[in-house]
């Protein structure tokens, strides 16, 4: 069903009835030419990748538990391509580009909504190091906005600009930045993947990788053994433990990030806003509610949640940069886990195994990328080539010690 303003119209008139389930339910077959293990963002975009941009049909992707279930779902919803250093800045200007024509795409409304990031800065050196970016993202061919403290006042009155620790100097306005609804980006892809073949697997959790020779076999799953001529590992903050199965030993660690939303509340913030020294960012979303998240939990864990302190930290840096969200009522909470590497950028790779890859180190930057990662990792698992955007998100380079800490906060997972 290709869906229209008119489809919408009919299906109300007809009470709704006529809706066609979003994507099949398949049953596992007993070998696919590529299995993607992970249905999130980054998993289904990479399977539709392949089968839109490589003309590949023969492919699976295996969801332990149900597509858009972890990180994918689990954020800030913050799209944008505010980056620094070469090898980063190409990449994310190239999953922008594809986040602008994503809706017309895949046929489907993700609510990608371009309402502008706008990171603000506390001290003559962030200024200076905000000129930097902005005039790296205007090399790439990006747009960036030096805001001066009352150019900031026009455009975010609500801010307490005199707070007396860190007073508000002014921001980096980028207007190509915003959000889009997560759900919907993992649907999308979905339905768009399941129109061009792609079996979409739930409830299949992949327990081995079967490697003989020095290449991969195929998998053992909880619904049996499927063989592959490619399998690629997409799992987020589960890719040390399902790397493991292939004797992988990779450079990340998994923490928690939590994200908090409030209750529904009238119009009051138009973009998406960053405090640098609170680390603290907001959105407002198209429901209402007040979007906003901080500091990772600072230990290497598991759990889909987080912990009381950081969500006190949270709210008082938020309360510091506005005081006037200080009565909204927060609905809840929930944690994504974050696979990080030393220097906080990601890992798009062949392994040493022959037909095995991997994509994973994502640290915060996993939403925002899943429209450059997929077509990447997509044009790595059909050409054996790197895509050119990411050519430099290999893996050896924790090893060359060629790291990309866009941060410049050194090799230590949890500061990125």
């Amino acid at each position: 069903m290709r869906y229209s303003g008119l489809q919408v119209l009919a299906q109300g008139l007809m009470g709704n009835r006529g809706w066609k389930p979003v994507w099949r339910d398949p049953e596992p077959k007993p070998a696919y030419d590529i299995v993607i293990i992970g249905g999130g963002g980054h998993g289904l975009a990479t399977a539709y990748y392949l089968a839109k941009e490589h003309g590949l049909g023969n492919i699976a992707v295996l969801e332990k538990g149900y597509l858009g279930g972890g990180n994918v779902g689990r954020n800030t919803t913050i799209v944008r391509a505010n980056y620094n250093l070469p090898g980063n800045s190409e990449f994310y200007s190239h999953s922008l580009k594809l986040w602008e024509g994503l809706e017309a795409d895949l046929n489907y409304n993700v609510m990608h909504s371009q309402r502008g990031v706008i990171n603000l800065f506390h001290s003559d050196g962030q200024r200076d190091a905000y000129a930097r970016r902005g005039n790296a993202m205007i090399n790439q061919g990006d747009d960036a906005i030096l805001l001066d403290r009352e150019g900031c006042r026009r455009m975010l009155p609500y801010l307490d600009y005199d707070q007396t620790r860190f007073p508000i100097y002014g921001g980096l306005y980028h207007p190509r930045g915003g959000t889009a609804r997560h759900d919907a980006v993992a649907w999308g892809y979905a339905r768009a993947a399941d129109q061009r073949g792609v079996d979409l697997i739930q409830q299949c959790e992949v327990t081995g990788i079967d490697i003989a020779g020095g290449k991969v076999t195929g998998v053992q799953t909880t619904r049996g053994a499927i063989r592959a001529a490619k399998v690629a590992i997409v799992v987020a903050g589960r890719s040390g433990q399902v790397a493991a199965m292939a004797g992988l030993r990779l450079p990340i660690e998994s923490h928690i990030l939590q994200a908090f939303v409030t209750e529904g509340l009238k119009p009051c913030i138009d973009h998406v806003v960053t405090y640098g020294m609170g680390h603290f960012y907001i959105s407002q979303s198209d429901k209402g509610g007040l979007v906003f998240g901080g500091d990772l939990d600072f230990y290497a864990s598991y759990a889909a949640r987080g912990n009381l302190p950081m969500a006190e930290h949270v709210m008082e840096a938020g309360l510091t940069l506005m005081p006037m969200i200080g009565k909204a009522r927060v609905l809840r909470s929930w944690g994504g886990i974050m696979d990080m590497t030393p220097d906080g950028s990601p890992i798009i790779d062949k392994t040493h195994v022959d037909g095995l890859y991997i994509d994973c180190g994502w640290c915060y930057g996993g939403f925002k990328a899943v429209p450059g990662s997929g077509f990447s990792f997509a044009h790595l698992i059909a050409t054996d080539r790197h895509h050119d955007p990411a050519a430099r998100f290999r893996l050896d380079r924790f090893r060359r010690g060629v790291l990309l800490d866009e941060e410049g906060t050194g090799s230590q997972h949890n500061l990125h």
